[in-house]
């Protein structure tokens, strides 16, 4: 499946879907864990090639980053914080760097965030928004899911993003963005996560402006100007290896 990314650049779910004779569902989440590992793009309806020359090749080292980016991220939480963790694979990652926390209270729209809950010593309270299941994201969206956000106020929220751009902000390739910005509306600190090569990526779709984000967590592989003109726009950016 890589390879055929790589040498098209781009397809689609249903030329996969046919290629290997299975099923969407099958072909989707194939293609998240391709895109967990660092080696291909998911967007809508499909999937592109990473860009060229980009370090996430490396599925290993990734992987590593990621987890890095998650610690620093754990480390801004506080005893009896009331968070909400968005989905995505670095961003539950947090979880797991945080069991020295007491009294968390954590709302989430991701299964695997709840899962990571219930393996950890320090048992945070758990609550999920419900909603419309979307296959894409593997997450909880729609109206009910932001009604249940908007009844809490959260501390912080960790939100991922699919690429990043210096002059608008976070970006993906889901359409579906209203969550994340309703995460965002009712936390009083906003934290995105995202590896410095996601800055490489042109993607359309904005989620979140830098007006809406308070800390850029990511790695030290950053450029000083793009580093320079997101710091220009009030957010604080925390590097780790």
């Amino acid at each position: 499946m890589v390879e055929l990314v790589n040498d098209q650049q781009e397809v689609t779910v249903d030329e996969l879907t046919t290629m290997f004779n299975t099923s969407e569902v099958t072909i989707r989440k194939d293609l998240t864990a391709l895109e967990s590992n660092g080696l291909l793009l998911r967007k809508y309806g499909g999937a592109i090639a990473l860009p060229t020359g980009s370090s996430e090749l490396a599925g290993p080292e990734v992987s590593k980053r990621k987890q890095a980016i998650a610690k620093a991220a754990a480390a801004l939480i506080k005893d009896h914080n009331r968070i909400v963790i968005d989905s995505g694979s670095t961003t539950s990652a947090v979880l797991s760097h945080a069991q020295h926390v007491r009294g968390l209270v954590v709302m989430s729209n991701s299964l695997e965030v709840a899962n990571h809950i219930l393996e950890l010593e320090n048992e945070p309270t758990l609550l999920m928004t419900g909603g419309t299941w979307d296959a894409q994201s593997h997450s909880f969206q729609g109206q009910l899911a932001e009604s249940m956000l908007k009844a809490y106020n959260f501390d912080q929220a960790f939100l991922g993003a699919s690429g990043l751009d210096v002059t608008r902000g976070s970006t993906t390739f889901n359409e579906l963005t209203n969550l994340s910005r309703v995460m965002a509306e009712v936390s009083q600190q906003v934290i995105v996560l995202a590896e410095s090569e996601k800055l490489d990526r042109k993607i359309p779709n904005l989620e979140l402006s830098w007006q809406d984000i308070d800390v850029l967590v990511t790695d030290t592989d950053i450029d000083a100007e793009s580093e320079r003109l997101i710091t220009a726009q009030n957010v604080l950016v925390i590097k780790t290896n």
